[in-house]
């Protein structure tokens, strides 16, 4: 009795094989023929992993956009002609606005358009992907349930449906504020040895993100359209804070303002003086 061959898997094109580019092949190949695509002339096979050109990674029947922001028009207009009628062409950027009016303004219509961010890297997901976000901005697409549902069953994620503005707006203050605290905490050489618990769990998070690459913290930002009035929001908060603190000081207290701030404040301070109330 012979036995059936088992189906072909649905093939996966993975474009940029960066940090992000890798995570999303190694966690996807039971599922995916993965086929990578990227300038890096280093770029080697690995098992499951075949390694191909653009042409050949627009031909699967989902494409991933592993690249910066900042490289993703010039790569979209590469591969708009290579692309196939009914591809699922996905990119997974730190914001989503931008890349949502590229992907919709320079591919074919023919395509189907599903914009992501999953809010995890190499760091934050050691311990397993279950519990873990990602966001999907559905453009010009049916299959995001589909997508969801696939990403809550085989690694228990749980999926956010939002739009492009609204993903940036929360993002601006819940990841770019994030990565301002961890930028200057990390400029400060003080000992660590005496720490509280939820002191702990700050450090924690800011080694979650000291080693995002350069342009996840660029897209963050200066690509988030919210990011400077986040940031504008804090400032006038650390400033408010300041002066609360200083209402507070008797006389012999008092010192002058600069110099009498915490050095993690008058940091913030020094790094955005356009941004701080006078």
């Amino acid at each position: 009795m012979t036995s059936c061959p088992a189906p072909a898997k649905p093939t996966l094109g993975i474009i940029g094989f960066g940090a992000f580019g890798q995570l999303t092949a190694n966690h996807l190949r039971p599922q995916f023929a993965i086929h990578v695509a990227d300038t890096s002339p280093a770029l080697m096979a690995a098992d499951g992993i075949t390694v191909t050109d653009l042409e050949g990674a627009c031909t699967c029947d989902i494409v991933i956009l592993a690249v910066p922001v900042s490289e993703l028009e010039a790569l979209c207009s590469d591969i708009a002609p290579l692309l196939r009628p009914g591809t699922l062409v996905m990119d997974v950027g730190s914001v989503k606005v931008e890349p949502a009016r590229i992907m919709a303004g320079t591919l074919p219509p023919y395509v189907d358009l599903l914009a992501s961010h999953p809010m995890f890297g190499p760091q934050s997901i050691r311990a397993g992907t279950r519990g873990l976000k990602l966001v999907l901005c559905p453009l010009r697409t049916n299959r995001a349930g589909r997508v969801a549902a696939f990403l809550r069953k085989e690694f228990g994620l749980r999926i956010i449906v939002a739009s492009p503005e609204e993903h940036d707006r929360e993002a601006a203050v819940t990841q770019g504020i994030t990565h301002l605290i961890a930028k200057i905490l990390l400029r400060l050489e003080e000992p660590r040895r005496i720490t509280t618990r939820s002191f702990d769990l700050l450090w924690e998070a800011v080694s979650m993100v000291r080693h995002d690459a350069a342009g996840v913290s660029s897209a963050i930002e200066s690509r988030n359209p919210f990011s400077a009035e986040a940031r504008l929001a804090f400032f006038r908060e650390i400033d408010l804070v300041r002066r609360e603190l200083a209402a507070t000081q008797t006389p012999r207290e008092a010192m002058p303002v600069r110099q009498g701030l915490p050095l993690c404040v008058r940091a913030l301070a020094n790094n955005a003086p356009q941004e701080v109330i006078p």
